[in-house]
């Protein structure tokens, strides 16, 4: 990968404005923020000024982005972010740019002042095996490590494929004993999807889930293991069978920082600012 010389000009000083937001994120206690992966399609039909002000609208802040910037340069990108007072927290890669190139992934967060990075799919064909999980076992602890090394905190978010068994154990209880040098991301909708109890979980690996994905699923939904559901089946937080309050009571006892709505669903504009205020209800702010 190519970085043009503005772009390393541009990172020396972003590896000190990452430094100093991650300081700056102390000063929040549970904050709320946003995956904007939400309004994908908000961002391809009103673009990205109106869809961010969108957001700003919701009094958020914390977002995990700058996967897709939607057909602006990083520096635009970033302008419109600084304009509607948004700032990034998770940069958003995947597991070929985490295996391939991590100091690329490294070079993102630094510009966008990120403290986590975050992937979302380990490629697999069939059922997730375990030479899937080992090998990405293999890939989060050596880029994991050099990520660290740069101030930034690799993170797997799982899709409840992993819920697949190896030697009588989930293989994500595999990963989660096995990788050292990255972290973790729960998405509650995809724990509870794969049929398991995202409580039960943060209890059992206290400490190993960084930041959360909130996402509440409609009852009677049937759970899988191929990690892909119906996007409507996304409701209102508190509305569902995932349990969002007593997985905020269990995550605010750890003391996970970052509480991030995702909703994948049509009604988005009308569920999040709800589901804001449900969060609100139990104390995240």
């Amino acid at each position: 990968m190519k970085f043009t010389k503005r772009f390393k000009h541009t990172i020396a000083a972003c590896l000190v404005t990452a430094v100093t937001a991650g300081a700056a994120a102390t000063a929040y206690a549970h904050e709320m923020g946003l995956q904007v992966y939400s309004l994908r399609n908000q961002f391809k039909e009103n673009g990205v000024a109106d869809t961010f002000k969108t957001i700003q609208s919701w009094e958020l802040e914390a977002l995990e982005a700058a996967g897709d910037l939607y057909g602006l340069s990083i520096y635009d990108y970033k302008n419109e972010l600084n304009k509607h007072n948004l700032r990034v927290v998770s940069v958003d890669t995947n597991y070929e740019e985490v295996r391939d190139n991590p100091m690329a992934v490294a070079y993102k967060a630094a510009f966008f002042g990120a403290k986590y990075a975050t992937f979302y799919w380990i490629p697999h064909e069939g059922d997730f095996g375990y030479d899937h999980a080992k090998a990405a076992v293999d890939v989060m602890n050596r880029s994991g490590k050099i990520l660290a090394q740069n101030g930034v905190t690799l993170q797997y978010h799982p899709h409840g494929y992993e819920f697949h068994e190896h030697n009588g154990e989930p293989l994500l209880d595999y990963m989660l004993k096995n990788v050292t040098e990255a972290e973790f991301q729960m998405d509650v909708f995809w724990i509870k999807n794969g049929g398991a109890d995202p409580v039960e979980y943060l209890q059992k690996y206290p400490g190993r889930f960084k930041t959360l994905h909130l996402k509440d699923r409609l009852p009677g939904t049937e759970n899988n293991l191929d990690g892909k559901q119906d996007v409507e089946t996304n409701v209102v937080l508190g509305e569902g069978d995932v349990g969002i309050a007593a997985v905020v009571e269990e995550a605010k006892k750890q003391g996970i920082q970052y509480f991030f709505i995702e909703d994948e669903s049509s009604r988005v504009e009308r569920q999040v600012p709800k589901s804001i205020e449900y969060l609100k209800s139990l104390g995240v702010h």
